[in-house]
């Protein structure tokens, strides 16, 4: 059975964000994409359009000197443009370090991401992390 174009755009987004591949990243979404990071952190908030977007991908390699990274566990989709990731991200920033459980939820209209949500397993760990 192949898999749903939905999970394969999600991998090859998840494969392109491990690279560092902006470019082939920024492709797989609309140019009104917006990225909803949860939290009350310097990076919170609502990062709209692709390059805001990016930016704060590149923004999570900066802040834990190339340290950041997540490891996929699984992708779920409804078959109606909404995909679910589920990933543990490591990453160390200063003294402290990182390993928590985290999920995006993806909207998709005609093949790219327009809406990203993300969740996390412990908020104020995240904040805590994010805040220094």
């Amino acid at each position: 059975m192949s898999e749903h174009p939905d999970c394969a755009l999600i991998r090859r987004g998840y494969e392109a964000f491990g690279k560092g591949d902006m470019e082939t990243l920024g492709s797989l979404m609309t140019a009104d994409v917006i990225h909803h990071m949860p939290g009350t952190s310097p990076l919170s908030g609502h990062h709209k359009g692709r390059e805001a977007v990016l930016d704060l991908y590149r923004r999570l390699g900066e802040e834990t000197n190339g340290t950041f990274r997540v490891a996929l566990e699984r992708v779920l989709v409804d078959g109606r443009g909404h995909a679910m990731s589920f990933h543990t991200t490591m990453a160390d920033r200063g003294d402290r370090g990182i390993e928590i459980h985290e999920g995006l939820f993806f909207t998709i209209v005609g093949g790219k991401i327009t809406d990203i949500d993300q969740c996390t397993q412990d908020i104020d760990e995240s904040d805590a992390f994010w805040s220094r």
